[in-house]
């Protein structure tokens, strides 16, 4: 495959840039995330140099408020008294904190309570955590005397590896993907053991909420191109077959839409676009941008659902001029495109369920760092033999 001269859109520009202020992070570890040259990253910050940074939120003090005056006491009768209660508060929100992360160690046996104190002994008093968790401490401590097996020593630095996993991926990967994770490091360990173990040590995958698909409203007049993927989702080469869809990101703002290209063989996202609106501009820049990245023969098949925005003129003009040929699914049938509402899909549960967002800036950057840094590099995919979409692109060039 010839090596031709990488192009970037504006707004892959002015993203890129700013997730570099937004992040703290030095200039060559952004770029080597986005997989581009720090030289790069460098000049397009230099050319917007003339830009506001962006405010930074007003934590407020952490100054206390004035009480009422107290009734007339002495002052070591009052200091005896905030000590007193301080103490109390102190007990109660440890009992509070033990009961919270306990959750399902307070059924199982003894053995299991006694685990979680040992994995916690360093947070809470030992007589405490006893007493909240109803073990005695005599029976902790006998159970802390006996030899561990073999198969104790190796659970436990199994556990620590998936915790270090688990936290790198900010709990977004359950049992299947932690066990390829592990066995990627040559820790060969069944995915029975690490859904033990994680059970054990209450460790979980975050959820979201169940997402709906969205069918788009197809009445309209303009042309509409022939199903001719099929569903068949089976493609094994890159710039072969690219799938195209709109979602949208609620913020404090109002709808913020996402337009995306995937790549159905890496699973790659290879083009996207952010907007205030979903009109044809939106879904045109994202193609533009997967072009200009790509390079793709003449020839690729690029599949989407009705919507005027992909039967619109300007979009028929640049799958035209790139020779590609259109697809679009059935009339309200999200199944004709399942692999990218399954990208939708991840994208919500993984991020978006999991922030609030008060303004558009803040989802761009955030979806911006998801899918160049994260979603396209990092994380493993099950139709891909768990490999990432970048793996599967490299492994095909």
């Amino acid at each position: 495959m010839n090596k031709t001269r990488r192009e970037f859109t504006p707004e892959f520009k002015r993203e890129a840039v700013a997730l570099l202020r937004s992040s703290g992070r030095p200039l060559t570890q952004v770029a080597g995330e986005l997989g581009i040259q720090p030289s790069m990253l460098r000049s397009w910050r230099r050319r917007q140099n003339g830009e506001a940074p962006r405010p930074q939120p007003v934590t407020a003090g952490s100054g206390s408020v004035a009480s009422p005056s107290a009734p007339a006491s002495s002052p070591a009768d009052q200091a005896a008294e905030i000590a007193r209660l301080r103490r109390e508060l102190e007990r109660a929100r440890l009992e509070r904190d033990i009961l919270k992360k306990a959750n399902r160690h307070l059924l199982g046996n003894p053995e299991m309570r006694f685990r979680f104190i040992a994995a916690h002994a360093d947070t809470w008093p030992i007589r405490t955590a006893c007493r909240v968790l109803g073990v005695s401490v005599s029976g902790y401590y006998a159970w802390r005397a006996r030899p561990e097996s073999a198969r104790t020593v190796a659970n436990r630095q199994i556990l620590a590896d998936i915790r270090r996993l688990h936290a790198s991926h900010h709990g977004r990967y359950g049992s299947p993907r932690l066990q390829a994770a592990l066995r990627a490091e040559g820790r060969l360990v069944s995915r029975g053991r690490v859904e033990r173990l994680m059970r054990g040590a209450g460790i979980r995958a975050i959820a979201g909420r169940r997402c709906r698909p969205t069918t788009t409203n197809s009445r309209h007049a303009l042309p509409v191109a022939p199903n001719l993927l099929n569903r068949q989702f089976s493609v094994t080469r890159p710039n072969r077959v690219w799938l195209a869809d709109i979602t949208y990101l609620p913020t404090g703002e109002g709808w913020l839409y996402l337009a995306a290209v995937l790549d159905l063989a890496t699973r790659k996202v290879v083009g996207w676009s952010m907007r205030d609106h979903m009109r044809a501009e939106l879904a045109c820049a994202a193609l533009i941008m997967a072009i200009q990245r790509q390079r793709p023969p003449p020839g690729l098949l690029q599949h989407s659902d009705r919507g005027s925005q992909y039967a619109a003129e300007d979009y028929r003009q640049l799958l035209k001029a790139a020779g590609m040929r259109q697809s679009m699914s059935r009339r309200g049938n999200c199944l004709d495109n399942a692999p990218m509402e399954s990208f939708f899909h991840t994208l919500k549960v993984e991020l978006a369920q999991q922030r609030r967002w008060a303004t558009r800036d803040e989802a761009r950057r955030d979806v911006f760092a998801y899918i160049e840094s994260y979603y396209n590099r990092q994380r493993i995919h099950s139709a891909l033999g768990y490999r990432t979409p970048e793996q599967m692109e490299r492994a095909a060039a």
